[in-house]
C-alpha cells in the first residue's frame, strides 16, 4: 500500500511553515511568498469577469484564447515566438505544468538530471512520475555555476531530460547565454529534453541590467525546450495558482492530454486575473523590482554585520539569499539524526520565532546553508533579522 508515495516527502519548506504555527509571533522568511498584495488592476479585471458572469464554467483545456494570445504577445517581446493556438498551455501554477510535462516525456525508470541545490519540489515530482532524479552539484566557489563536464558524466542510457531553474532557487544564480548554449549542445548530442523553469525571470539584481536569456529563444531548439512560467512571483499571485508552459506543437499536443486529465483546465477566475496581469500590471512588476532591490541591500548590510558566522554570495535574481553557516561547532540540543542545516533552522525557529528554510531542503549541496526570503514586508524583515542577530550574539557566535 502507498508504494507510489512512500519515498516522497512533504516539502521541507511546508514542514517549516507548519512548525512555525506553534508560535503566534512567528515571522516567516521561509516560503517564497511575495510581501505585496495582488495589484489592484488585476483585481479589477477579475471583478469585471465576475460581473460578466464568465467564470463559472470550464475554459478550453489549453486555456482562455484571449489569455493565450496575450501570452504569445508577451513571449514575442522576449524574442520567443510561439503560436497561441497550438503551442501554449495555461496551467494551474507552474508545478502542475511541470508535473504534466514529466509524466508526458518519460517512462518509469527514466532519469532526469537536476542541478544541486535547486527547488525542493522537483525531486518529488520526478519520483512521483516513476523516474529517478540525478543531482549534479553546482560550484559554489564560482558563484553557484554549473560545470558542463559534471552534467555530461551524469548522462546514462536512461537519461531523458535536464531540468533546471533559471534564475535558480535558492541561490539566485542566473546562467549565461554561453552556459545555456553549451547545455543545449549537450542535450542535442544525447537527444535530451531541456526543461526550463523561469518563474523568477522578471527579477534582475544590480549590477546586472540585461534581461535573462532563455533557450526558448532559439528556433532550432523549440522541439527540445519546454519552458515554464508562473504569475505567482512576478505579479504577487501565489494564491491564484496560474501559469503557463510552451514548446513546439509536436510536444504540446502530447502534454495537453495529461494536463486535461490532471486538472481539466486552470481555474478560470485565475485565468482572468492573469489577463489583468498581462494587460495592465507591468508597471507593478517594475515597482516590485525596485523595492526588492532596497530590501536586498538591507539584507546584505545585516548579514555583513554577522560575517564571522555567515558568508554569502550575492544573488543575481529572485528574492532569496542563501547564506552559508561558517561556524558549526554549536550545541543546539537536538539529536543529530537530522542534518545540521535542519537542526540549525529548527533551533532558530524555537529560540527566535523566525522561520527560515534549511539548505538541505534543496539538495545535499545546499547543506550548511539556510534560505531566507527577503521579499516579505520590510517591517517583518527588519524584526526577523534583528531577532536572529540578537540571539546569535547571546550565544557568543557573532
Amino acid at each position: 500500500m502507498f508504494d507510489r508515495t512512500k519515498n516522497l516527502r512533504l516539502s521541507v519548506i511546508k514542514q517549516m511553515e507548519i512548525m512555525a504555527t506553534q508560535f503566534p509571533d512567528t515571522i516567516s522568511l521561509a516560503q517564497g511568498v511575495p510581501g505585496f498584495d495582488t495589484p489592484e488592476c488585476i483585481k479589477r479585471r477579475v471583478e469585471k469577469a465576475l460581473q460578466e458572469k464568465v467564470v463559472a464554467k470550464y475554459s478550453l483545456s489549453p486555456g482562455i484564447p484571449e489569455l493565450r494570445e496575450l501570452i504569445e504577445i508577451k513571449l514575442a517581446r522576449d524574442n520567443m515566438f510561439y503560436d497561441w493556438e497550438k503551442e501554449i498551455i495555461v496551467t494551474a501554477g507552474s508545478i502542475e505544468g511541470i508535473t504534466a510535462t514529466i509524466l508526458t516525456i518519460t517512462n518509469p525508470g527514466d532519469e532526469i538530471i537536476v542541478p544541486d541545490p535547486t527547488y525542493t519540489s522537483y525531486r518529488e515530482v520526478i519520483l512521483l512520475s516513476g523516474c529517478q532524479p540525478v543531482f549534479v552539484s553546482l560550484n559554489e566557489q564560482k558563484g553557484w555555476a554549473f560545470e558542463l563536464k559534471k552534467f555530461e558524466e551524469a548522462i546514462t542510457s536512461r537519461t531523458k531530460a535536464i531540468f533546471y531553474c533559471n534564475p535558480n532557487n535558492p541561490t539566485g544564480t542566473t546562467y549565461s547565454r554561453e552556459q545555456l548554449l553549451s547545455l543545449a549542445e549537450l542535450a542535442r548530442k544525447h537527444n535530451l529534453f531541456l526543461l526550463s523553469d523561469e518563474v523568477y525571470k522578471d527579477f534582475i539584481s544590480p549590477p546586472r541590467s540585461e534581461r535573462i536569456f532563455s533557450l526558448a529563444e532559439i528556433p532550432e531548439l523549440r522541439k527540445r525546450v519546454i519552458r515554464f512560467f508562473s504569475f505567482s512571483k512576478s505579479y504577487a499571485m501565489t494564491g491564484w495558482r496560474v501559469g503557463y508552459l510552451h514548446s513546439d506543437e509536436s510536444v504540446i499536443r502530447e502534454i495537453i492530454k495529461v494536463h486535461d486529465s490532471l486538472v481539466t483546465c486552470a481555474p478560470v477566475i485565475s485565468q482572468y486575473a492573469a489577463m489583468g496581469a498581462l494587460e495592465m500590471a507591468q508597471k507593478e512588476v517594475i515597482n516590485f523590482n525596485k523595492e526588492y532591490a532596497e530590501k536586498r541591500d538591507f539584507v546584505y548590510q545585516k548579514f555583513d554585520e554577522m560575517k564571522n558566522f555567515f558568508s554569502y554570495i550575492k544573488p543575481q535574481s529572485a528574492y532569496y539569499i542563501f547564506p552559508k553557516i561558517i561556524k558549526k561547532e554549536i550545541s543546539m540540543g537536538f539529536p543529530e539524526e537530522k542534518s545540521f542545516s535542519w537542526r540549525f533552522s529548527k533551533w532558530i525557529l524555537e529560540e527566535t520565532h523566525v522561520a527560515v528554510v534549511p539548505g538541505i531542503a534543496f539538495g545535499e549541496n545546499g547543506e550548511d546553508h539556510i534560505r531566507i526570503n527577503f521579499g516579505r514586508n520590510q517591517k517583518g524583515l527588519e524584526e526577523a533579522l534583528k531577532r536572529i542577530k540578537k540571539f546569535l550574539q547571546k550565544q557568543k557566535l557573532v
